[in-house]
């Protein structure tokens, strides 16, 4: 999967939706939506049924928030914010995670590679990785290999919530895993569907929030199982 020699335009930088599915994240929400606002990024929030104020601090931050009345899950919360992006006229989606360990700057990188590809995949051991334990590294690089293995791609990282397309790649890859699974089915349709794809460098800040909102082994587990019966 490399990119087309062929250049191409990017994306209108004023048509790019940054999109963040948000459960409970009153506490990081602020800043994450705060940071891309203050570089000029449309931001749209799905608060996935939180029991905090997470809707409200998205949007004193400046998102357009949506809510799910209950809690769908990630991949779930993420189509409607893709949907609603596309039906303001997005011709780029950016998904971001709410928990503070991207770098709002990293999205300006992933969008400028769309001029090279339909999809642009951030690829945190390219880039930079602070914080993270050695169990937790571990375990990242595990999932690289079982991903690979399943979706029959050559890639560098599995599961970056920090990644973009072009809005004419979206109905190829529409998410139908509600829930973590998605991420594993978004590079399926990726592998399956011929587009081209790139991966951007990016930094990943770990934190203890972010490392306790993040993925235990048993839930690896589960998000495999999920992925591999429901698909």
């Amino acid at each position: 999967m490399q990119p087309n020699d062929i250049p191409r335009s990017g994306p209108n930088r004023l048509a790019t939706w940054v999109v963040i599915a948000a459960y409970n994240e009153g506490a990081a929400i602020h800043d994450v939506v705060a940071g891309l606002v203050r570089l000029g990024w449309r931001v749209v929030v799905v608060d996935d049924g939180s029991r905090d104020d997470t809707f409200e601090q998205a949007q004193s931050a400046g998102a357009e928030v949506l809510r799910h009345i209950l809690n769908l899950g990630q991949g779930a919360a993420l189509q409607t914010g893709i949907d609603y992006a596309l039906a303001g006229g997005a011709e780029a989606i950016v998904t971001f995670d709410a928990d503070g360990q991207h770098s709002a700057l990293d999205v300006t990188k992933l969008v400028d590679a769309l001029s090279q590809a339909d999809v642009a995949l951030g690829s945190r051991f390219l880039g930079e990785v602070q914080g993270a334990t050695r169990r937790r590294r571990v375990l990242l690089r595990l999932s690289v290999v079982v991903s690979n293995l399943l979706s029959g791609s050559r890639l560098t990282d599995a599961h970056c919530g920090l990644r973009a397309f072009r809005a004419t790649a979206a109905p190829v890859l529409r998410i139908t895993q509600d829930r973590m699974a998605h991420a594993s089915e978004l590079l399926r349709k990726i592998v399956t569907s011929g587009l081209t794809v790139v991966e951007v460098p990016i930094s990943i800040r770990y934190t203890d929030y972010s490392m306790a909102k993040g993925q235990s082994g048993m839930q690896a587990m589960r998000i495999l199982f999920d992925y591999l019966v429901r698909r």
